[in-house]
C-alpha cells in the first residue's frame, strides 16, 4: 500500500515562518561603555570631522603650559607579546611637566617610601639615578633601551609622549577612519608621517575618540618599521585648576618593544603651577656609579 507524504505549499511554509519571527531572527543586544543600548533611549553618536577632532586635541594640549601631579604608579615588565605581566603595586611617585618637554619623576618604594628612582629629561637628553643599584645614567632620548631588567629601562621621555596628546605637526597629516562597531563606537584619528617632498613615509601614530563623548581614549605610536612602540589607554577624564583643564586621572602606558608598562593613576593635580629651574635639575651624587647611553645632545 503506497505511502502518504503531507507537503506544505511554499505560500504556507513562508506564512509559517513569518508568523513565527523568533524561529528565524535573534536579537543581539549592543553595548556602550557597559551598558545597554535600547531603542529610543541611547543618546546618538556623535560626529565629528578630522579637523574637528584634531582640534579637539589642540585645545587639551595649549591649555596645558605645566602640571605638579602626585600619581600612584604600577609598573610592570612583560607585555602582551611574551604572555606574561608581573606587576610591581604601590608606587607613590611625584611628576612635573614644563612646556616645551621639561619632566621630572621622583618614584617612591612601596610601604617604605624611600626614593627607588629619580630622573629627569629636557626633551633631548635624560638622567637617571637608581638609588638602589646606586647607578647614575645619563644619555639621548633616542639612545635605545641596554638593561636586562626592564624597570631600568624606564625613561622619563617616554612618560611625557604617552601622558600628553600632541597635535598633527608639520610632519604630519592626519586620516580619520570611523572604526563603530556592534561592541565599540570608535574614531581613530591616524597620523602619517611626511617626508621633505609631502610624500607619505609610513604611520607615526594614531589617536581613538570615544564616540559617545569624542573624549580621547587611547594613543598608539609606531617605529620607522612599522612595529608598535607604545599603546597608552585613558579614561576617568577630570578637570583641574582653575581654568577646569581637561586632563585624564588614569593612564595606562605599555612599551612592548621594551618589554615593560606603567599605569598612572592621578592622586593630586596642580595644574600650570609655577616650577623654577632648579626642579628640574638632576646631580649625580658623589659615589654613584655612572652609564652612559648614547651620545648626549
Amino acid at each position: 500500500m503506497p505511502k502518504h507524504h503531507r507537503h506544505l505549499s511554499v505560500a504556507m511554509a513562508l506564512f509559517l515562518g513569518l508568523s513565527c519571527t523568533s524561529c528565524l531572527y535573534t536579537k543581539r543586544v549592543i553595548l556602550r561603555r557597559g551598558q545597554k543600548v535600547t531603542a529610543g533611549k541611547a543618546a546618538p553618536l556623535l560626529t565629528a570631522t578630522k579637523e574637528e577632532l584634531n582640534a579637539r586635541i589642540e585645545t587639551i594640549y595649549k591649555a596645558i603650559n605645566s602640571f605638579q601631579a602626585t600619581v600612584d604608579m604600577t609598573p610592570s615588565i612583560g607585555s602582551v607579546y611574551t604572555g606574561s605581566i608581573t606587576e610591581v603595586k604601590d608606587v607613590r611617585a611625584y611628576v612635573l611637566f614644563r612646556k616645551p618637554a621639561e619632566i621630572h619623576i621622583i618614584g617612591l618604594y612601596p610601604v617604605v617610601r624611600t626614593t627607588a628612582f629619580d630622573m629627569v629629561s629636557n626633551g633631548m637628553d635624560f638622567k637617571v639615578f637608581l638609588k638602589a643599584k646606586n647607578l647614575f645614567i645619563e644619555g639621548s632620548n633616542s639612545a635605545p633601551a641596554t638593561s636586562k631588567n626592564k624597570l631600568e629601562n624606564l625613561r622619563p621621555d617616554a612618560f611625557l609622549s604617552s601622558m600628553l596628546i600632541r597635535p598633527a605637526e608639520n610632519t604630519e597629516t592626519p586620516a580619520l577612519v570611523d572604526a563603530t562597531d556592534e561592541d565599540n563606537a570608535l574614531y581613530i584619528l591616524y597620523f602619517a608621517r611626511l617626508g621633505p617632498n609631502r610624500e607619505f613615509e609610513g604611520l607615526d601614530r594614531a589617536v581613538w575618540f570615544d564616540r559617545t563623548d569624542l573624549s580621547l581614549v587611547r594613543q598608539t605610536v609606531y617605529n620607522d618599521s612599522g612595529s608598535l612602540v607604545s599603546d597608552t589607554r585613558y579614561s576617568k577624564w577630570m578637570k583641574y585648576g582653575t581654568s577646569n583643564i581637561d586632563f585624564p586621572s588614569h593612564i595606562d602606558i605599555n612599551r612592548p618593544l621594551d618589554g615593560y608598562g606603567v599605569v598612572l593613576s592621578v592622586v593630586d593635580m596642580k595644574m600650570n603651577a609655577e616650577l623654577a629651574n632648579t626642579q628640574f635639575v638632576l646631580d649625580r651624587p658623589e659615589g654613584s656609579q655612572l652609564q652612559l647611553i648614547g651620545e648626549k645632545r
